[in-house]
């Protein structure tokens, strides 16, 4: 390849006084050699013209004199991107590009928002290039001529591959791809755009399989990252969590005000709300300056304010991870995280939004929510700094995306059984599919499978005389067409003011519990909840303040293994006074009034406390595994001990460790002589200790959805929550009493304990206790570790106002 066939890049980079960096120069000539392979590349860096530009340098390769011409090329590019709000920035970007060089090309976007005539103008011409999301070209995958759509087809690439790869979007993506070859006989190239995770080459095998030689463009951009942290004026030496660091915001407005532009990060949506409602009661002057933006906003609301940051209108927007990936705004000045983001990548990820250009280092401002957080601070600081990301692992056997991708590809063109399989094995989540497996998911979609046959709604493929699997009845179709995807999300409903507008979509379960004339904030507004109209909570404006903001299901992120890994070797470097950061030396006092009482564990050593209160018997364990691994191992530990010891226990959790509390004695010691922590009959022990079938029949619903086996209901017109639950509490019935194999059955129970009960985390966190020495202190008071989690119990049983005088009464008792 000779450096003419690059010119038409260097020349733009040069009328817009640009230097390529030499990763994006490796991916043109790569692509241009006809390789696939993946970008890694950070937020920033300029990956889109890294794989955009390549794709027309080719072009022009193959038409010399003609590039500039209209023609009928044909669909040449598929773009995939996880995010809706993405495709027009990507989209923009893109046409801008052809437009400057006189390249006469259309970049479109197809989505769920792409109108009827748009779509019918796309099939009759389609655009050089599309835009869309892994949901919707399963959509084009279901067109009856889709052979013809891919015909010209040379590339495709998968935006934010990271963000994908961890979940069913990812396995949808698998399947299209390992299709779309097949009938390109694999003379297609994909490249997939990834930051940096803690398993690249395994991202590259699940992306592309076994057969290419691993091909990966690492950008070595060196993007500095500013860390600094906000630390309070007080030390909390008994700190605890739930001010959602709201009690810093005299110190987090003097960053606002220095700074043009700010992206202030919170970890869920009634956080966002909380802030934003706090910044514009102290501030009224940022009215116009300020926005809210995060997932359940109307997307008007979102585009509104993503352009209104593009145009630099904005001072200062309070959101979530839903400005997290690459949307295309000016970049900010500075960005404020308030509470750690429980992960590395993520950490990273919203740092990159500041400095959002190739050379410039990111500022990124770390509040914490209660001074043990400052150990996560020092954590992100020393991950970052050794650039030591987490690993992605992506869901393997998923039936029910390989039943409804089946059911796709019927209503299309159709396919044929041993050609299919072939296919279905290239792909990485299904290389371990069994001929026993795809024969009953034949069975399944044309009959029902064995408990179902007697139903005509579930044999919904037929067979034709040459052996093609193909769905002829239109109602299937249709119905089919509706129901695709793999995002299964809580109920929600649609929150409106009495005139009909639209403000955004909040969880049912937050208005079960409200009474016409509660108000709430929500959207940056005071509310008042009027009443439920058809789908929609009919709210108006309230001139009343209220505290109350919808606290969203999933409110909480559990701390990640690679953080929590670095906060132990960070203890342990305290210990040995080997480490310093300013969030160390910041937290001595703490640390050493922890050593004082109790102990410091280090990676050989696993601390267990116990306390005697007014309250009663209190046994804390620290394992530094997150959230979610404590709240399976705190059932695991109570369980065990109720076998051998009749004794009512209750269970408290934070990302540190885990409480057990009871009004009688806990004989935590004679359990530790009884080999506690055994690995022995551990999958039994927490089936036993958790309710799993009731926790299976959650899954199966989701499970079921995906598969087809329950339809959702048509737009505008949803089938309610408790009938879908009704419909899918009676299949998993039968199929408990009549197809206990049921490979759909199987699947519900295996993502509740792979998924819901991280199976694997627990185990590795058990055999790590088992082989550190286990040591039991009895302070004689609580502890800093000990004591916000003990406040996390109390958090559930009293009000905000008495937690408050609680806390306080507490820690007066424990300074005297």
């Amino acid at each position: 390849m000779e450096d003419k066939d690059l010119q038409p890049a260097f020349d733009y980079f040069l009328s817009k006084n640009w230097k390529p960096f030499e990763f994006q120069v490796q991916a043109w000539k790569d692509f241009l050699e006809g390789k696939s392979g993946i970008l890694n590349a950070p937020t920033g860096s300029g990956k889109t013209f890294a794989l955009w530009f390549p794709v027309i340098l080719a072009y022009i390769k193959q038409n010399p004199k003609t590039w500039q011409k209209p023609q009928k090329n044909g669909l040449r590019i598929i773009w995939v991107t996880p995010l809706r709000a993405l495709a027009m920035d990507i989209q923009k970007a893109m046409q801008e590009v052809c437009d400057d060089i006189g390249l006469p090309w259309r970049v479109a976007v197809r989505n769920g928002d792409t109108s009827t005539k748009e779509r019918a103008s796309q099939k009759k011409n389609p655009p050089e290039c599309l835009v869309t999301t892994p949901e919707t070209l399963h959509v084009l995958l279901s067109q009856k001529d889709n052979s013809k759509l891919f015909k010209n087809l040379e590339c495709i690439i998968i935006d934010e591959w990271h963000e994908l790869m961890g979940n069913k979007r990812g396995v949808q993506v698998q399947l299209a791809l390992a299709y779309i070859r097949s009938i390109q006989k694999n003379k297609i190239k994909i490249w997939g755009i990834s930051a940096t995770i803690g398993n690249i080459q395994e991202a590259f095998r699940v992306l592309l399989g076994n057969e290419l030689p691993v091909h990966i463009v690492k950008a070595e951009v060196d993007k500095r990252i500013n860390i600094n942290t906000v630390f309070p004026d007080e030390l909390e030496k008994y700190p605890w969590a739930g001010h959602l660091g709201i009690k810093l915001i005299d110190k987090v407005l003097p960053i606002i005000d220095k700074h043009q532009s700010v992206l202030l990060f919170t970890n869920t949506r009634a956080q966002t709300e909380i802030w934003y409602q706090k910044l514009m009661e102290i501030r009224p002057d940022y009215a116009g300056l300020a926005a809210v933006h995060h997932g359940s906003l109307d997307q008007k609301v979102r585009t509104w304010v993503e352009e209104a940051l593009h145009l630099g209108k904005l001072k200062v927007v309070v959101c979530t991870s839903s400005l997290d990936l690459g949307v295309d705004f000016r970049p900010v000045d500075a960005v404020i995280q308030i509470g750690s983001p429980k992960g590395v990548a993520r950490f990273v990820q919203r740092a990159g939004r500041s400095g959002h250009q190739p050379g410039l280092p990111s500022e990124i401002y770390f509040v914490p929510t209660h001074s043990l957080e400052l150990l996560e601070a020092a954590a992100l600081r020393k991950a970052t700094a050794e650039r030591d990301m987490e690993s992605i692992h992506c869901p393997t056997l998923t039936y029910d995306v390989l039943i409804q991708f089946m059911v796709t590809l019927a209503v299309g063109e159709g396919f044929y059984s041993n050609s299919l399989y072939t296919v279905i094995k290239e792909t990485y989540s299904f290389k371990d599919l069994s001929d026993e497996e795809y024969d009953w998911m034949l069975s399944f979609v044309t009959k029902g499978g064995a408990s179902l046959s007697g139903y005509e709604e579930f044999a919904k493929v037929e067979i034709e005389e040459d052996g093609k699997y193909l769905v002829n009845n239109r109602k299937t179709a249709m119905r089919h067409r509706l129901s695709m995807g793999t995002i299964v999300s809580d109920p929600m409903l649609k929150v409106k003011f009495q005139n009909g507008t639209f403000l955004g979509m909040v969880e049912e379960y937050f208005f079960s519990k409200m009474k016409p004339g509660d108000r709430f904030f929500f959207s940056g507004r005071n509310l008042e909840y009027v009443k439920i109209r058809e789908l929609s909570a009919i709210v108006k404006l309230s001139n009343k303040k209220s505290s109350n903001t919808p606290s969203y299901m999933g409110g909480r992120i559990s701390l990640t293994s690679k953080l929590s890994g670095k906060i132990r070797e960070i203890l342990e470097d305290s210990i040995q006074h080997n480490y310093y950061s300013e969030e160390v030396e910041y937290l001595l006092p703490l640390l050493n009034l922890q050593q004082h009482l109790s102990l410091i564990p280090d990676k050989h050593t696993f601390l267990i406390e116990k306390n005697i209160s007014k309250e009663g018997h209190h046994i804390f364990f620290f394992p530094f595994e997150g959230r979610m691994v404590h709240e399976i191992l705190g059932a695991l530990i109570a369980y065990r001990l109720s076998v051998s010891f009749p004794i009512t226990i209750s269970i408290a959790m934070n990302d540190y460790g885990f409480e057990l509390h009871s009004d009688q004695p806990i004989p935590i010691e004679e359990a530790l002589e009884e080999d506690l922590f055994t690995e022995q009959n551990l999958e039994e022990d927490i089936l036993a200790c958790i309710n799993e079938s009731e926790m299976a029949k959650r899954k199966f619903r989701d499970v079921a959805t995906i598969s087809g086996l329950i339809f959702q209901g048509f737009p505008g017109k949803p089938i309610k929550l408790k009938h879908l639950q009704s419909n899918s509490g009676i299949l998993y019935g039968v199929f408990e009493d009549y197809d206990p194999e049921n490979l759909l059955l199987t699947q519900a129970h295996r993502e509740v304990l792979d998924m819901q009960m991280e199976k694997d985390k627990v185990l590795n966190a058990i055999r790590k206790i088992n082989n550190q020495q286990i040591i039991l202190k009895i302070p004689g008071q609580f502890t800093p570790f000990s004591f916000p989690i003990m406040v996390d119990r109390l958090r559930a049983s009293l009000s905000s106002e008495s937690l408050e005088d609680r806390i306080t009464k507490m820690r007066a008792q424990m300074i005297s």
